[in-house]
């Protein structure tokens, strides 16, 4: 397909979402915090239904993304090819995060099956930016939920990250480190208890934010649905059932 022929598929798609907008979803958006400087108000279930009819776009995903549209850049996370996906590409995105959906949504549905997931996950948790600080943590906690491939070792290192920025009183960077301390916790025994002691730690933190993070983890590690996550994680791993993603480098300290 020609770049003429891609761009005019864009534009059919940016009609297709402003017809489906409306202004009562765009209000209703905007009380979960998403918002964003060009929105449509198009359904996260539509959005999702879109992506299934346009496929696997590499071209098309970068167009879209260059829209500045909510919606369009939502589309752009869910059509891409993880495996044509480069650092640059990344970080050019990053940069771009306004609001926790599209942060979540690139990390969870893309970012996470590329090469560099582990990489800009470190780097990205050391930067000042609200949203791409967001953006490393929510990688953590997405590899912690879905490659089974990776070894204990980055997760065990994510715990030092996770212990060096909790102190960040952000409301979506406290809630993604929080989220990056559960997650691996429930990967497996020896992580859960690596993640304990952290979570137990920070909970005797003279710092308030640090305090909240480690108090909730160690609530949701007593529950009945955390401990049934770990069993099933060690049962599988048991049963030597087939990881469903491979492999990805760990990290090894920032890249230039």
């Amino acid at each position: 397909m020609t770049m003429n022929e891609t761009e005019e598929r864009v534009a059919g798609i940016l009609l297709q979402l402003e017809r489906r907008g409306s202004e009562r979803n765009r209000a209703g958006m905007a009380r979960y915090a998403i918002t964003a400087p060009k929105v449509f108000g198009v359904p996260a279930k539509r959005l999702h239904e879109i992506a299934t009819r346009l496929g696997t776009d590499h071209p098309l995903a970068l167009l879209l993304w260059e829209t500045g549209w909510h919606e369009a850049r939502i589309l752009a996370a869910l059509v891409d090819d993880p495996a044509r996906v480069t650092g640059q590409q990344m970080e050019r995105w990053a940069r771009d995060f306004d609001n926790w959906a599209i942060c979540d949504t690139c990390c969870m549905r893309l970012f996470d099956r590329t090469p560099h997931a582990w990489w800009k996950a470190e780097v990205w948790g050391k930067r000042r930016a609200e949203f791409v600080k967001r953006a490393g943590f929510a990688l953590v906690a997405s590899l912690a939920r879905k490659d089974r491939a990776s070894p204990d070792a980055p997760f065990l290192l994510a715990l030092r990250w996770v212990e060096r920025e909790a102190t960040d009183d952000r409301n979506f960077v406290r809630k993604a480190v929080n989220w990056a301390l559960r997650a691996i916790g429930e990967r497996n025994t020896r992580l859960s208890a690596a993640a304990r002691t952290v979570a137990a730690s920070l909970a005797t933190s003279t710092d308030r934010t640090a305090r909240w993070i480690g108090r909730d983890a160690l609530r949701q590690f007593g529950t009945p649905a955390s401990r049934a996550r770990v069993a099933r994680a060690m049962q599988a791993a048991a049963k030597g059932r087939a990881p469903r993603r491979r492999a990805r480098a760990a990290p090894r300290g920032p890249r230039r």
